[in-house]
């Protein structure tokens, strides 16, 4: 686990993203365990019921899911879930802004295809 940042964003906020992180990276898979509210609250030096609001949020969300008696798991489907909201944020948050950025700028999309092209070859 990473410590966390101090850019601002709720501490919950910031365990649940990097739940979220693990998922997609494949570091958490379907139905395997969570780290518990305590574990997190340990590692990041936090109180346990900052720790249980970032997972509760995911268990709200239908991204884990409780087994009574032995923790959180990874609820079956959770990274087509997170893929396919993180896609959305995407499209929200940089292409929107992209488009409108280029708009102002008199850039068509040919031309800001073209760009993207140029970008992804300089990799």
């Amino acid at each position: 686990m990473e410590l966390l940042t101090d850019d601002g964003r709720p501490i919950f906020m910031q365990i649940a993203e990097r739940i979220e992180d693990d998922i997609i990276a494949g570091r958490l898979t379907e139905e395997s365990p969570v780290p518990s509210k305590n574990q997190f609250a340990s590692f990041y030096q936090i109180n346990p019921a900052t720790a249980a609001k970032g997972v509760t949020l995911l268990v709200e969300r239908g991204i884990l899911y409780k087994k009574r008696g032995i923790g959180m798991f990874v609820a079956t489907g959770a990274l087509d879930i997170l893929i396919e909201q993180r896609k959305e944020k995407f499209f929200e948050q940089y292409v929107i802004t992209l488009l409108r950025e280029a708009e102002k700028l008199g850039i068509t999309v040919a031309q800001l295809t073209e760009m993207l092209a140029r970008g992804a070859n300089q990799e």
